[in-house]
């Protein structure tokens, strides 16, 4: 990968310029050449000044050959190489739409649909012969209230989330201007914000938009010298009027039980202060929590938490692993009679900006059967009207989140979809502080390419435009809110000859059957009888 070159492009370009100029006034017939060298100055000289690409602004003139091979591409990939379904982890027809409603343009395709429709895996909506005529696309969910509209015990703060919100991305992860475009967009269409475990930086404060503040086990921005958990800290910043809610990380579906380190090298003063470590030390996420250890000692933490904020509504993050951990914590529910205000489900589908290739690959549980098992349990122990749930996994489209609130979400989060928002490319260069459009690296030159103000719009209509896509498809099915799609509204084909509703492959769970001791799934038949409120270990078979 290059290094950032503006400046150095800048000078040759000027450089070339007195070259030819010199050479011109030697040999008349270089005319030709010293014209095409002008053509170029000027071509370079407005790659460095234009905002709208930051790719551009990185790479003046060399980008234009980017965007030359993107624009033959599908002619040569079409005949020679691949379709616009096969690049992973986003297909090229993922990352259009997104940009496509980002920067407000035409979005419709023509020729009908691209995919194979008889292919084993292939979803659908079934739509109505009586559509309805939905008038607004702001959906949103009260968070820390009951099914009543009640405020729950202990939250004086509820918050009216949007149903489509930015997942956790620290600053650290993301540069400071791609926080600052994420954060400006959310203020502006109303949305969320999660912060990351990585904590508030300045960068989340100064355009003043929702957040979500994620708090891993690293507890930054709440930590003692030592790395412990600390409340006089945690005050300062939940109290702060922009943060709305609070969501301790269990685990990250990209790298479930796996622990992570910044290097000291990458931790400078902004990041130092924000996370409140020293700065070029090592920053540790530990693979647990040294604040709890037991299903009742997480949902104390949660309750402390409550109280120590304000009453703003809490909860935890989670990919599933073994099934008897989390019904562990449903039976310290019912128990110690403590509950979150809300659960985010993370999918291992999630993306992260760096992971063992062997936990991104095997290890987590997808997010629909992650989301299904959350879902039942709470059903099954009546306490589902009292806990929003979240969800987070490869959603970009507005079917995405129809499906994902069709098995149970109450609101869905997506991460990599607003990074495309912002100008990523897909460069899978996260990892190497290499991004070449300022997305996901700390390097001064390559994020000054990523402009604010306009990628803040970005944000905000791709927010927008999806919600409104959304509403269409929520009027084709004969509905008002995407809260009324059920199991029965999604077909998914499982062979070339049969297709099945999402109900028929769910397998959802009567209410109060796991406090009746009916276990109507085999997973709970097998799992439940080995959890215990006191601790995450099983209990002898």
């Amino acid at each position: 990968m290059l290094v950032p070159s503006r400046f150095y492009a800048l000078a040759i370009c000027a450089l070339t310029l007195v070259v030819c100029t010199f050479l011109v006034a030697l040999h008349p017939w270089l005319l030709s050449i010293t014209i095409a060298a002008l053509a170029l100055t000027l071509i370079g000289i407005w790659d460095l000044v234009q905002t709208r690409h930051s790719i551009r602004r990185n790479y003046p003139l060399l980008a234009h050959f980017r965007f030359m091979l993107e624009y033959i591409r599908p002619e040569i990939r079409q005949y020679f190489i691949e379709s616009d379904q096969d690049a992973t982890p986003f297909s090229r027809n993922q990352r259009s739409i997104v940009y496509q409603r980002a920067k407000r343009q035409l979005d419709k395709r023509p020729f009908g649909t691209t995919q194979d429709v008889y292919a084993q895996g292939y979803e659908w909506i079934n739509h109505s012969i009586a559509p309805t005529r939905v008038t607004t696309s702001d959906y949103r969910v009260a968070v820390g209230v009951t099914a009543a509209g009640a405020a729950k015990p202990g939250v004086t703060k509820p918050y009216l989330a949007s149903i489509f919100n930015i997942s956790a991305m620290s600053f650290g992860a993301l540069s400071a201007n791609a926080i600052m475009a994420l954060n400006e967009g959310a203020r502006r269409g109303g949305f969320a914000h999660d912060t990351g475990e990585g904590s508030i930086s300045r960068y989340h404060r100064e355009k003043g938009g929702d957040l979500i503040w994620e708090i891993g086990s690293g507890y930054f921005g709440c930590r003692t010298p030592g790395g412990e958990f600390s409340e006089e800290q945690f005050t300062l910043n939940a109290t702060q009027a922009q943060v709305k809610m609070i969501e301790v990380k269990l685990s990250q579906g990209a790298k479930p039980g796996h622990g992570g380190v910044l290097p000291g090298a990458k931790v400078s003063i902004e990041i130092a202060h924000a996370r409140g470590v020293a700065v070029g030390t090592d920053c540790i996420s530990p693979a647990l929590h040294s604040a709890f250890s037991t299903p009742i000692g997480l949902l104390q933490f949660l309750e402390r938490l409550r109280n120590a904020s304000g009453g703003k509504p809490v909860g935890f993050k989670l990919c599933i692993g073994h099934p008897w951990e989390f019904f562990a914590i449903g039976k310290a529910m019912i128990e110690t009679g403590l509950t979150p205000d809300f659960i985010v489900v993370d999918g291992k589908e999630g993306g992260t900006g760096a992971a063992p290739v062997e936990f991104s690959d095997h290890v987590g549980t997808p997010l629909q059967e992650g989301l299904q098992l959350v879902h039942n349990t709470l059903i099954g122990l009546n306490l589902r009207d009292q806990i929003r749930l979240g969800a987070s996994g490869k959603i970009i489209t507005a079917f995405d989140i129809a499906r994902t609130m069709a098995l149970g979400a109450d609101w869905c989060n997506s991460a990599r979809g607003f990074m495309f928002a912002v100008g990523c490319i897909q460069s899978q260069s996260c990892h190497t502080d290499r991004c070449p459009t300022g997305v996901a690296t700390q390097d001064a030159l390559r994020q000054r390419a990523l402009v604010v103000p306009d990628k803040a719009e970005r944000v905000f209509q791709f927010h927008r435009q999806t919600l409104a896509a959304l509403a269409e498809l929520v009027a084709a099915a004969g509905l008002e809110h995407p809260e009324e799609i059920t199991p029965d509204h999604i077909v998914r084909r499982v062979s070339q000859n049969e297709v099945r509703l999402l109900s028929t492959l769910s397998h959802y769970i009567s209410p109060g059957s796991l406090l009746e001791g009916r276990f109507e799934q085999p997973v709970f038949q097998r799992y439940w009888p080995l959890a215990r409120a006191d601790r995450f270990t099983p209990s002898a078979p």
